[in-house]
C-alpha cells in the first residue's frame, strides 16, 4: 500500500467505473470518503452504502439533492426554455453541478484536499465536474483517474476493469455484453456508447425506461392544465381525475409519471460536445418536455415581443454555458438574474393534452396576457385605423425596392 496522500472525496455511483476506482484510490495511498448524491436515480442507495464500506470506504454520505435539484437548477432552465442545439434539454447537464455543490460541501466538511470522479476523458462531465468544484472551491485538488496514463493504459476497456473488480471481490451487476451505458436522474435518462455509438444503428427494444412506447400508449389523452407564476410552475391539475400537485418535487415526479405514459420526452441526436467531437446520445426528458412547451406558450403570451427577442438570445447563451459546464460562472449567474427578471410577467395558466408522444397546446389564459382580443378580431376593428398599415408597409418596402433597384443596375453593367 502507497503512503498516504491524504483524503479524498469521491462522487461514487455504485457502478462498476466508481467501484474501481475507490479501490483504485486506495491503493494509491487516499482515504476515501464516498459521495453519493440522490438526485432522482432508481438506486438502492443503502446497498450503495453497504457497497462503498465494503470496498474500503473511510465514510459514506448519500445526500438527497432532488429538490434543490428542481427548484435551483431545473426551476431556472423552465424559465429560459433552455435547449442546447435546438433539441437537448439538459438534463445532465443541469445535474453536474448539483452534485459537485454536494462533493465540495462535503470535501469542506471533512477538511479534504481532493475530489475524484470518474468520468472519462473523452466527455463533457469532466469539465462540468471540474469547473464547479474549482468555481466553489479554488483551492480544490482533481483526481480525474480517467485522465492519468497509469489508470487508463491499465484498464483501456470494461473487460479489463471487470477482471480488476473479480481479482478485488467488487461486485457488479454489469457484463462485458452490456450494450450501451445509461445515466439517470430526475430530469432525465441518457442512453451512449457501445452499439449506440454507430449512429444509424436504431435504438433497440427495450431501451427506453422512463417512457413508454408512444404506439402503445393510452389511447385516451390526459388534459392538464399548469399554472406558473414568475415563469415557475406552481400547481398543475388534471382534469380528468382532478388530480393536483403543488410542491416542487411533487409536481414534476407527478408530470414525469404522466408523460412517461403516454411516451413523450423522447429524443435520439447527435450533438458537439464541448471537447470538440460529436456524440451520439439518446434522451427522455419527460416531465421537462411538457414544461417546455407550456412555458413557451404562457411566455410568448405575456412577454413584450422585443423583451422576448432579447431573452431568447440570452436564453441561447445560457444552454451553451449549462451545457459547457460554466453553471457557476459569473457570466452564467448573470444570465440567470436577466432571464429571472424577464419572467415578472409570466404568469397564468395553459391547458394542455398529453397523448402518444406528443404535448398539444389547448389554450392559455393570465391576468397579465398582452392579448387584446377586440384588437386583433377579424370582426371588430377596435382602437386601429387599417389605412395606417399603408404607410407602414411603404416605410418598409423602401428598403427593399432601394436593394433590388440597385441589383438591377449592377447586374445591367455586368451584362455590357
Amino acid at each position: 500500500m502507497a503512503q498516504s496522500k491524504g483524503t479524498v472525496v469521491l462522487a461514487y455511483s455504485g457502478g462498476l467505473d466508481t467501484s474501481c476506482i475507490l479501490v483504485w484510490l486506495k491503493e494509491q495511498g487516499y482515504d476515501v470518503i464516498a459521495y453519493l448524491a440522490n438526485i432522482g436515480q432508481k438506486e438502492d442507495f443503502e446497498a450503495a452504502r453497504k457497497k462503498a464500506l465494503a470496498l474500503g470506504a473511510k465514510k459514506v454520505y448519500i445526500e438527497d439533492v432532488s429538490r434543490e435539484f428542481v427548484e435551483s437548477f431545473i426551476w431556472p432552465a423552465v424559465q429560459a426554455n433552455a435547449l442546447y442545439e435546438d433539441r437537448y434539454l439538459l438534463g445532465t447537464a443541469l445535474a453536474r453541478p448539483c452534485i459537485a455543490r454536494g462533493l465540495v460541501g462535503i470535501a469542506q466538511q471533512e477538511r479534504a484536499s481532493y475530489i475524484a470522479h470518474g468520468a472519462t476523458g473523452k466527455g463533457n462531465d469532466q469539465v462540468r465536474f471540474e469547473l464547479s468544484c474549482y468555481a466553489l472551491c479554488p483551492k480544490i485538488k482533481v483526481v480525474a483517474p480517467w485522465r492519468l496514463p497509469e489508470f487508463y493504459q491499465r484498464f483501456p476497456g470494461r473487460r479489463e476493469l471487470m477482471d480488476y473488480a473479480k481479482k478485488h471481490g467488487i461486485p457488479v451487476p454489469v457484463t462485458p455484453q452490456t450494450p450501451w451505458s445509461m445515466d439517470e436522474n430526475l430530469m432525465h435518462i441518457s442512453y451512449e456508447a457501445g452499439i449506440l455509438e454507430n449512429p444509424k444503428n436504431q435504438a433497440p427494444p427495450g431501451l427506453y425506461t422512463k417512457t413508454c412506447d408512444p404506439a402503445k400508449s393510452p389511447n385516451t389523452p390526459d388534459v392538464l392544465e399548469i399554472e406558473f407564476e414568475r415563469g415557475v410552475p406552481v400547481k398543475v391539475t388534471n382534469t380528468g381525475d382532478g388530480a393536483t400537485r403543488s410542491s416542487a418535487l411533487e409536481l414534476f415526479v407527478y408530470l414525469n409519471d404522466i408523460a412517461g405514459k403516454h411516451g413523450v420526452g423522447r429524443v435520439d441526436i447527435v450533438e458537439n460536445r464541448f471537447v470538440g467531437m460529436k456524440s451520439r446520445g439518446i434522451y427522455e426528458t419527460p416531465a421537462g418536455t411538457i414544461l417546455y412547451h407550456a412555458h413557451l406558450d404562457i411566455e410568448a403570451f405575456t412577454m413584450d415581443r422585443e423583451v422576448r427577442k432579447i431573452k431568447q438570445g440570452l436564453s441561447l447563451k445560457f444552454s451553451e454555458l449549462v451545457y459547457n459546464g460554466f453553471w457557476h460562472s459569473p457570466e452564467c449567474e448573470f444570465l440567470r438574474e436577466c432571464i429571472g427578471r424577464s419572467q415578472e410577467p409570466v404568469v397564468g395558466t395553459v391547458r394542455l393534452s398529453v397523448f402518444k408522444g406528443h404535448v398539444y397546446i389547448l389554450g392559455r389564459e393570465s391576468p397579465r396576457s398582452l392579448y387584446n382580443e377586440e384588437l386583433v378580431s377579424m370582426n371588430v376593428q377596435g382602437d386601429y385605423e387599417p389605412a395606417d398599415a399603408t404607410g407602414f408597409i411603404n416605410i418598409n418596402s423602401l428598403r427593399l425596392k432601394e436593394y433590388h433597384r440597385l441589383q438591377s443596375k449592377v447586374t445591367e453593367k455586368q451584362a455590357e
